[in-house]
């Protein structure tokens, strides 16, 4: 599963508050939605915490944004490593990231890189098509030959080569774009877009969007066995 946390802003905007307190706001929901998803017994959380793209935004505001993670990530990371979480920081490769924020993304990766229980990987600086032209950057100088190619092949280049494919993606507030989010791992997911803000995203929102999801009928561009009227055994 994966979430792309939208909203914080309109929410922030709702209250006649600064943008930066919508962030702000932000921290109970994602401690919220990872304990919800564990306990719902998801191996493996995404979320879309600050894009590529999102480097166009004020000054003040990235600024405000790695301050707010780094304390994040200081305060939780205890209680990540006692869930036996395995944290993974995807992305990280600009170098105005702060070198003490990069730093304390290596460290909770070491410190949780046995669990063996939900992996969470967090999307930070991240953007798909980079991910994709690195891997074909990957693979050109690896020197394997064009035939030889496929997707399989391809993957293994792509950043942490063992995440499997996204089922669903939950963007919240409302809006439906894929926002350059995990390009390759979303190809066949199932998208669902609740209009509530993310800093008001509860559990209970995120166990009823699984729900909703479990009662989809994927197909993977197939057809259902009864179409037509004809079951197939």
């Amino acid at each position: 599963m994966a979430c792309v946390m939208d909203g914080n802003g309109r929410w922030a905007a709702r209250r006649s508050l600064p943008r930066t307190s919508g962030h702000r706001a932000a921290e109970t929901t994602v401690i919220d939605v990872i304990e919800a998803a564990r306990t719902a017994g998801v191996e493996w959380l995404s979320l879309y915490a600050f894009s590529t793209e999102n480097w166009q935004r004020p000054s003040t505001e990235v600024d405000f944004l790695m301050r707010l993670v780094r304390r994040v990530v200081r305060k939780h990371a205890a209680l990540l490593h006692a869930r036996g979480i395995r944290c993974r920081f995807l992305g990280v490769a600009d170098p105005r990231i702060p070198p003490a924020l990069a730093r304390d993304f290596a460290d909770l990766m070491t410190l949780t890189g046995e669990n063996r229980g939900m992996t969470l990987t967090v999307a930070f600086d991240h953007g798909g098509r980079r991910d994709i032209v690195a891997a074909a950057r990957s693979l050109i100088r690896s020197g394997v030959p064009a035939d030889a190619v496929d997707e399989r092949s391809f993957a293994a280049h792509l950043p942490f080569p063992d995440t499997p494919d996204v089922d669903l993606v939950i963007r919240t507030s409302g809006e439906q774009r894929i926002s350059n989010f995990m390009l390759w791992h979303v190809a066949y997911a199932e998208w669902m877009f609740p209009p509530v803000l993310w800093p008001d995203f509860r559990a209970p929102h995120f166990v009823e969007c699984l729900r909703a999801y479990q009662q989809r009928d994927r197909r993977f561009g197939g057809v259902a066995p009864d179409t037509n009227g004809e079951r197939r055994p």
